[in-house]
């Protein structure tokens, strides 16, 4: 078949999930238009974009929306490609809380244990709310975990590592492909929390690089 009559015939729902990284704060373009393209111009197939993202949304609230909210629902039963991030704003939430002194427990530890906690649960329920109403033998699901995992030292590394590891085995045993993006300065916006267009740019890269499996085989 020709890639033009493919591009003919072949029309997908892409649905992105997740937070101010999915909703592009930061930038010109965030990564799932940039994502976009790169499939439309890759697989010839004509692209609608639903983007969910929604900025300051954490794990729990996105839990929340896909399991009760019936256009979210809907909305993930008619995609042919869904992406994914969430769980900055639970982690950036635990570690103000630590820095202000206000963390409790022992050490002030106690609200980044519990993050951890949160976080690997709602990850592994959102992927099975995913699952339940997707199949990756027919649709073409990516995630990029946080969004991109931020550079930090001290108390809170080994919380943010056990988090992304924890991303990446759930994501494997769901086999949804997956890439953790660092990214250096000169990919950060000046408010030092959101990508620039470079950082958006880079994790659109990165997901591309996973092809587009099932549907587009590489």
């Amino acid at each position: 078949m020709s890639l033009d009559l493919y591009a003919e015939i072949c029309r997908w729902d892409y649905v992105a999930l997740g937070d101010s990284l999915a909703a592009g704060v930061g930038a010109r373009r965030g990564y799932v238009p940039r994502y976009a393209a790169h499939l439309q111009s890759e697989t010839g197939a004509s692209l609608r974009v639903n983007n969910l993202g929604l900025s300051g949304q954490t794990s729990t609230q996105l839990l929340y929306s896909i399991r009760n909210d019936p256009s979210v629902r809907k909305a993930l039963t008619q995609a042919e490609v869904v992406t994914l991030n969430i769980g900055l704003n639970d982690l950036g939430q635990a570690k103000n809380s630590h820095e202000s002194g206000t963390c409790g427990g022992p050490q002030n530890e106690a609200c980044l244990r519990e993050v951890v906690v949160r976080v690997d649960r709602n990850w592994d329920a959102i992927i099975d709310e995913i699952s339940s109403l997707r199949s990756t033998e027919n649709t073409i699901i990516r995630t990029v975990g946080l969004g991109y995992t931020p550079h930090t030292e001290g108390v809170f590394r080994p919380y943010l590592d056990r988090v992304t590891r924890h991303i990446a085995s759930s994501a494997a045993d769901a086999s949804i492909p997956y890439v953790e993006v660092r990214l250096a300065d000169e990919g950060m916006s000046e408010d030092g929390l959101h990508p620039n267009d470079k950082g958006y740019r880079m994790i659109a890269d990165r997901l591309r690089s996973l092809g587009y499996e099932p549907l587009c085989p590489r």
